[in-house]
Order: C-alpha cells, then structure tokens, then sequence
C-alpha cells in the first residue's frame, strides 16, 4: 500500500499559543495609538483645531452670507467640537499606519499568496477610503448645501449649530468611505468563491436597487446627496467586477483525491 506524499505546509510550525496572540494583539493596538497620538500633536501644531474647523467649513460658509458664522449652541461645544475634529482628522491621516499594524498582525497566518492578493486590496481599500472623503469634502457638501438653500426662506436666517454640522459631515464622510470599498468587497467575495462574476452580472439590476436604498437611507433627505452617493457606487460595483477578473485568477481544476 502506497500513498502520495503531501506537499509541504509553509505555516507549519508557526502557530503560536493564544495569550502570544492577545500579546502582540495588545502591541499593535498599542503601536496604532502611538500613531494616532503623532497625527494629533501634528495636527494641533499646524493647522490647528481652528484651522480644520475653518476647513470643513468651507462648503456651507460659501452659501451663507459673507458676515454670517456658525454658531455653538451647546456650552461646551467650542472646546468639544474642535478637539472632535482633530481626533477625526488624526485618525484618517493615521489611516495607513492602523492599516499596517492590522496586516502585520495577520500576516504570519496568510500564505504567500494571500499576502500577494491581500496587499494590493489594503492600499485600494485605504485610497477610495480618501477618494470618498475628497469626493464629499469638495463636491457632495457643495451642491447640497446649495440645493438647501435654495428652498430657504428670505425670512428665515441660516445659521447652523457647529456640532450638528460637524456630527453631519462625519457621518457623510464615514458613509462615503464605506460605501467607496464595493470594489474590494465585491473582489473579496469572487476571491473567496462566494460567487461568480457571471452571478455578478446578473445581480447588476438588483444592486442599483440596493445602492439608491442605501443611499436614501444614509444621506440626508436631499437629491443631490443620495444621487451622489447612488451613483458611484454603481460604477463602483463595475470596477470591482473587473478588479475581480484581473485580481482572481481561474484556478486549475483539483486532482481528484483517492
């Protein structure tokens, strides 16, 4: 009785007991802290807290008039608001380092393979992350501000609360940002023969559906925003179904086992 001789595991003998895990668990969070720590300290040198308010500001001061400001409402709100910006600025410009301490802390469990696949898909999930962002910074709040306007009053003084504004906006980016990853789901998934890309095509129908239903539900209730949103991730979905035809090469077929 003879019997095949089972190719070589690169992994074996590289497990590791899992307080070891927890460990450097605890060291890469740690190190991702640190990083987000720099970015603040940065950030709080130049451009300063006020500096990014004024920032985000851009988009609603354009259509407001030239003396009008935004206002705080809340006691606390011209020491809370700023110091949420500059977490929130931190955090994305820190982005790249949270995304390395994540790949590092699994990397040791992937083949050589899966790092090869799973590399490029970390740089394009961080790039449309920013793609996103810029795309509502310097686009989506213009327009939808100006289309709110329109329907305000000549009676009525627009003068919106800093924090409501603030809490608007982030949602918007972290919406955007979120939404901006299809192309790497939509991969991950064919990677992981969750389906096909002919089952792809087919669902295109269904996936508009979807997207102006998200879009509806998480943008404010304005055209511009929901178009805006709905729209790219249509396009979006194509891209993934042809990052899915260039990252997911066909497999040779299995051997049959004895």
């Amino acid at each position: 009785m003879t019997s095949s001789k089972q190719p070589d595991d690169e992994l074996a003998g590289t497990e590791q007991p899992f307080v070891q895990h927890l460990m450097e668990l605890r060291d890469r969070l740690l190190y991702a802290m640190v990083g987000l720590g720099v970015c603040m300290g940065v950030l709080a040198i130049w451009p300063g807290p006020s500096g990014l308010i004024d920032l985000i500001a851009v988009p609603i001061r354009a259509h407001m008039p030239p003396d009008a400001k935004l206002i705080a409402v809340g006691v606390f709100s011209p020491f809370f608001v700023p110091l949420k910006v500059l977490a929130m600025a931190a955090l994305l410009l820190s982005l790249p380092w949270w995304m390395y301490q994540i790949w590092a802390f699994v990397a040791p469990g992937l083949y050589s393979h899966e790092k090869r696949f799973a590399v490029p898909l970390i740089v394009l999930g961080s790039v449309l992350a920013y793609i996103g962002i810029a795309f509502v910074q310097f686009f989506v709040l213009d327009k939808m501000f100006g289309f709110i306007q329109n329907f305000t009053p000549a009676s009525v003084a627009a003068t919106p609360d800093i924090a409501s504004y603030v809490e608007a906006i982030l949602s918007l980016y972290l919406a955007f940002g979120l939404a901006f990853q299809v192309p790497v789901v939509v991969v991950l998934l064919v990677k992981m023969n969750m389906v096909t890309i002919e089952k792809l095509k087919e669902f295109r129908g269904y996936f508009i559906v979807v997207a102006f239903i998200i879009a509806a539900i998480v943008t404010p209730p304005d055209v511009i925003s929901q178009l805006a949103l709905a729209i790219p991730m249509c396009l979006l979905y194509e891209l993934g179904i042809w990052g899915a035809r260039w990252f997911v090469k066909p497999a040779p077929q299995a051997q049959e086992e004895a």
